[in-house]
């Protein structure tokens, strides 16, 4: 199927996560509730930050392209996976395939470095308050935002070349999306290469920003520390607690899934991990922020209040 490097593969079929009629059913239900919960609540999350002035803060432009990027990154992958729960033929064209890969791999790049920016603004707020708004200005945030969306999108085009330059002699993916490794092993010749430039690139991204995060939050812990009152600490605390969660959530899984001997490893279990940073992680981000923080609920009351005024 496959000459002079160049793929004659016109479409792939997906595995999915079941092929039981009853089982895809119940599944249709499941991610159908996750998926609207996820598109609703990171929706309210921006629609607050956007009508709040109290929000228009650089800790709070961040968390809403964070929203933004869970938003786009769940539409990526899921309505797809919706729609194969109920067909009979789970396929997808060759060049969706590379299009599904390159959004979902730079959109997740793009939340770790943003998970990275976060950090180091709660380190500024934690450990030079005074100088918060100086260090933290909107020059610097809109560079920061920019500088993660061009690394995300950088390192997800390496990968995408990566993967589909390999002649391919398969077309069934084990995933329920198209995903680097599992695409990787339709091909027909040796990939050992491929493996180690896919993990090199992956390790950049997730070890970058979680190099970043581990400082920062070394840094946060130390200037906890030397607060004498307890209510101070419990504040400072308190500012950092739901994007450390939400750190915790993502870098956890993401280095388990990529970091652990592949020889520990299946696909099943790849795909049940690949399943939580997919839907789940988008889906508890805006209910982390919000439930966790008391400056976005305020935010929902007084939006409530408004609504129920004008009404």
């Amino acid at each position: 199927m496959a000459q002079n490097n160049q793929t004659m593969v016109n479409e792939f079929i997906l595995l999915g996560l079941s092929n039981d009629l009853k089982t895809e059913i119940y599944l249709f239900v499941l991610f159908l509730v996750m998926y609207l919960v996820t598109m609703v609540g990171n929706f309210l999350i921006i629609y607050l930050i956007r009508l709040d002035s109290r929000l228009h803060t650089p800790m709070y432009f961040f968390l809403s392209i964070l929203s933004f990027v869970d938003i786009c990154y769940m539409n990526s992958t899921v309505p797809q996976m919706l729609i194969h729960f109920l067909s009979s033929k789970k396929s997808i064209p060759f060049y969706s395939c590379v299009f599904q890969l390159f959004i979902s791999l730079a959109l997740g790049g793009t939340e770790f470095f943003l998970l990275g920016a976060m950090a180091y603004d709660r380190y500024v707020a934690v450990c030079f308050p005074l100088h918060y708004t100086v260090i933290m200005h909107g020059g610097l945030c809109m560079a920061l935002a920019a500088a993660c969306w061009a690394a995300g999108f950088l390192n997800s085009l390496m990968e995408t070349i990566i993967t589909f330059r390999l002649p391919l002699c398969k077309d069934v993916i084990n995933h329920f999306a198209c995903e680097t490794l599992a695409v990787l092993h339709l091909a027909c010749v040796d990939i050992s290469f491929n493996k180690i430039m896919v993990t090199f690139s992956g390790s950049v991204v997730i070890m970058l920003p979680c190099s970043l995060v581990l400082f920062s939050y070394a840094q946060i812990v130390r200037a906890i520390l030397r607060i004498r009152s307890t209510r101070g600490r419990r504040k400072a605390f308190g500012t950092c607690a739901s994007h450390f969660t939400v750190v915790s959530l993502c870098f956890g899984a993401t280095i388990f899934t990529y970091m652990r001997p592949r020889a520990a490893s299946s696909a099943e279990h790849e795909k049940m991990i690949a399943l939580f940073y997919t839907t789940v992680a988008p889906m508890l981000n805006p209910m982390i922020y919000s439930l966790r923080n008391k400056e976005v609920m305020s935010a929902l009351r007084r939006a409530l209040g408004r609504f129920s005024e004008e009404t």
